[in-house]
């Protein structure tokens, strides 16, 4: 049978979708398995815009220190810090990670005034396992204290169920060390930044031009090819500010084009990921057009007819009948393409012959 591809995405990463084209005026027989059939379906299709990406990590975090001293150890680029390990090491005791958005400013102890910070501090003692009779509050009661107690024995501190000035800090989540900022030796004082770094989670960062960044918003889903040739879904969760092109905004219009202006959006990943490197460029396919609960059949399963028309071929018992049907979206990720006739339903099975190019 000859056939006709169709481009199924604009862009890099497109794949060709082959239909049929179908000289015979009878259909063949269904009978037996001489002809597989797939069913017509009620589904979402989209139509989806590829761009290239740069595979790497989400969020930008920096390691500040609440208290002084002399750095006797520091982690080194890519090593993960997690909640209660170790950030770094002043005068030969470790600082521990703890999450969380405020940044010590006090010593934590029995007595203390109630703030934010002691729930900030229950929260991850609860988090790391010595929540056992502790109520996650503002107030630094005797549960805390013995909370406390148990996690600095845990963690090689000294036991004095008081949390010190310079004993936590606290990032906004786990920290995948990038680089530090100062060296073993070196004396730091309150508010230096001793290292920086990414979240663990696997990201993609991509620049987007408007006309497609007017499709986009926080939340939606996109679908990511791999350079191992593996396919991910992947959710968009910062849209950046709209940046003009270099030379943009010359009198009289001179010097750029608006259509150019684009934003930077970040996509995280759904699922693990191993064996591609950070700064890896990947095809990101972002939905530019979506049909919801429409009939959607294979692709191959679409004959071509002279005008640019199609039909399919409707299993009926052991024979076949021919259905005019007007085709919409072609759906590169799923394979199927939107189609509308007069007899065509759902749960109809359609003829889907072998490709034969």
């Amino acid at each position: 049978m000859a056939g006709v591809a169709l481009a199924g995405v604009a862009g890099t990463g497109a794949v060709a979708l082959f239909v049929h084209g179908s000289p015979a005026k009878t259909p063949p027989s269904v009978a037996g398995s001489a002809a597989p059939t797939a069913a017509v379906t009620t589904t979402d299709v989209a139509r989806r815009q590829s761009v290239v990406g740069t595979l790497g990590r989400s969020g930008t975090y920096t390691v500040i220190a609440p208290g002084g001293g002399t750095l006797t150890w520091l982690p080194a680029a890519g090593a993960v810090v997690g909640r209660g390990k170790p950030a770094y090491e002043v005068d030969g005791r470790p600082v521990i990670l703890l999450f969380g958005d405020r940044p010590p400013w006090r010593p934590m102890q029995s007595g203390m005034t109630d703030g934010a910070d002691v729930r900030q501090l229950e929260d991850n003692l609860k988090a790391l396992g010595y929540g056992a009779g502790l109520t996650v509050d503002s107030h630094f009661s005797s549960s805390t204290y013995w909370a406390v107690r148990r996690w600095q024995k845990d963690s090689g501190l000294p036991v004095t169920g008081t949390v010190p000035l310079g004993q936590v800090v606290f990032v906004a989540g786990t920290v995948r060390i990038a680089g530090t900022d100062r060296h073993t030796g070196e004396g730091v004082e309150p508010g230096a930044t001793v290292a920086h770094g990414t979240g663990e989670q696997r990201a993609i960062n991509v620049q987007v031009t408007t006309s497609v960044l007017a499709k986009m918003h926080v939340g939606d889903t996109v679908v990511v090819n791999l350079p191992d040739d593996t396919r991910k879904t992947g959710t968009v969760t910062t849209i950046g500010a709209v940046t003009q092109p270099q030379g943009s905004g010359a009198p009289g219009g001179q010097g750029g084009n608006a259509s150019q202006a684009s934003a930077s959006v970040v996509i995280t990943l759904t699922g693990e990921i191993s064996g591609i490197i950070d700064n890896a460029q990947v095809d990101v396919g972002i939905t530019v057009e979506s049909h919801r609960g429409v009939l959607a059949v294979p692709v191959p399963a679409l004959r071509s007819l002279p005008a640019a028309a199609y039909e399919v071929w409707v299993a009926d018992g052991s024979s076949t009948r021919h259905v005019a049907v007007r085709v919409g979206i072609f759906d590169q990720v799923t394979g199927l393409v939107e189609v509308s006739g007069a007899g065509l339903a759902a749960g109809q099975r359609v003829v889907v012959p072998a490709n034969t190019s």
